[in-house]
């Protein structure tokens, strides 16, 4: 639900409106283990999803709170496009890819490739592939998989390994990073 001031100006306008000024006047952290400590007053994240064509690029978190309207988008952006079914992102992962994003230092979206999967899904894809994990992260919305034209895997890899704040995989051959808010580890697949 959106609330509308008397001028008809939409809460969440407003707040695209202080967070457009405020970008463009924060600090860029050079370590992104600072900027998950809070030291930013702002975090954004944009995506696109190629499968059902959905482009969100959004400020979920302003000044020490979590937007619950823009983590709902994020939510449904997110979901398992082939059942529709979303749940509730574990927003530590939506901040480790935040924050890689920021020390990548492009304002390209996240091609998002996987977010969160249906027990059924996963259950397909792992019948498909040796690498889809039986107990993934995934079906608990704790991990996506990520792609960016601008950036190698290697340098995606890099940058969320450097917020050290959870599971890194770099997937060369297929071009993507698996980025989750696990245990800190990190593989090649």
């Amino acid at each position: 639900m959106t609330k509308t001031t008397s001028a008809g100006i939409s809460r969440r306008g407003l707040l695209g409106a202080f967070a457009a000024t405020a970008v463009a006047a924060a600090p860029t952290y050079s370590k992104a283990a600072g900027f998950l400590r809070g030291a930013g007053d702002i975090r954004r994240i944009g995506m696109h999803s190629g499968r059902t064509g959905e482009y969100l690029d959004t400020i979920y978190w302003i000044e020490g709170e979590y937007i619950a309207e823009a983590v709902r988008e994020i939510n449904v952006h997110m979901r398992d496009w082939r059942t529709g079914e979303a749940v509730q992102m574990d927003l530590r992962t939506i901040d480790i890819m935040s924050a890689a994003l920021n020390l990548m230092d492009t304002s390209e979206p996240y091609l998002l490739l996987s977010g969160y999967r249906s027990p059924q899904t996963n259950n397909m894809l792992r019948s498909r592939s040796s690498g889809v994990a039986r107990n993934s992260l995934h079906m608990r919305g704790q991990a996506a998989d990520l792609r960016l034209t601008s950036r190698t895997p290697t340098q995606m890899a890099n940058a969320a390994i450097a917020c050290r704040a959870g599971g890194v995989g770099r997937y060369a051959r297929s071009n993507f990073v698996h980025m989750d808010c696990g245990p800190i580890r990190s593989w090649r697949g």
